[in-house]
């Protein structure tokens, strides 16, 4: 009897032995990217302490920062009225000596339908709360993937999203990513984008209330108070998989916080 090799998606060898820090584009720095923010740091650092070159990390975020921020997303009351992604990068570069960037505009095009500028990474990693946002920014990658030549052009796409009490994260290929000959394994050379396997899902859903909130118990009938925390633990962890141990059965999860169930989402 034949036996069922075990599908996985090796990484892009790039990631595993760069001349150069992984280039990533965080976007949005609200409950969720301010938490994957710290992530990447302890992520980064102890790459470097395995002979890695580490991560370069660009946030995209216009937001700035209310007291209805305080609590539940990674901000302390002197850092009001600040712009979220340059006091989150601000305090990651003093705390460890990086040299990270911090993007006060949303990541969308321009006005003449242009990418924005600094807009390559290798990495992109979303956290947005807007079902449009998600859609936009996969056309972007889409756009940037074609005539595709160089290494550390975009390659993966690390995707966030919640509501109350439930959430997923969802790993996407930018293109494909060329496979090692395998005898043990079924190797997947490309992972499906959550706006193409999930799209309409995402349309149908209700999408989360993006309207700013006032106060601190308001925004936790929206998002309760350890929910994007935990993704932000388990997502990273996916992406933490990739680069030490340079493959994954896994693209994603399931999470629901409120009975404590997480489904894992197989690479296929």
């Amino acid at each position: 009897m034949e036996t069922v090799k075990t599908a996985v998606h090796f990484t892009d060898n790039y990631l595993i032995s760069p001349t150069n820090p992984i280039e990533i584009n965080l976007i949005g720095a609200g409950g969720t990217g301010s938490k994957v923010l710290t992530a990447l740091m302890e992520m980064s650092h102890s790459l470097t302490e395995l002979g890695h070159p580490g991560l370069q990390v660009r946030l995209w975020d216009d937001d700035i920062i209310t007291e209805a921020n305080l609590g539940r997303q990674r901000f302390a009351p002197s850092e009001t009225g600040l712009y979220k992604s340059v006091a989150l990068i601000n305090r990651v570069n003093r705390f460890m000596g990086t040299n990270w960037k911090a993007e006060t505009q949303k990541f969308e095009r321009n006005s003449l339908g242009g990418l924005p500028e600094n807009a390559r990474a290798t990495i992109y990693i979303t956290c947005v709360d807007n079902i449009k946002a998600r859609f936009d920014i996969a056309e972007m990658l889409k756009a940037m993937n074609k005539g595709r030549a160089n290494r550390d052009e975009p390659k993966y796409w690390l995707d966030f999203g919640n509501s109350q009490n439930t959430g997923q994260v969802i790993l996407s290929t930018i293109g494909e990513i060329k496979q090692p000959n395998s005898e043990k394994y079924a190797t997947v050379a490309s992972l499906p984008m959550v706006t193409d396997e999930f799209g309409e899902l995402l349309k149908q859903s209700e999408q989360l209330d993006d309207t700013p909130s006032c106060s601190l118990a308001e925004a936790l009938e929206k998002q309760d108070l350890y929910i994007n925390a935990t993704l932000a633990q388990m997502g990273c962890s996916l992406l933490w998989s990739m680069f030490r141990y340079g493959m994954t059965k896994n693209r994603g999860f399931f999470l629901n916080l409120k009975n404590f169930q997480t489904q894992p989402l197989k690479v296929a």
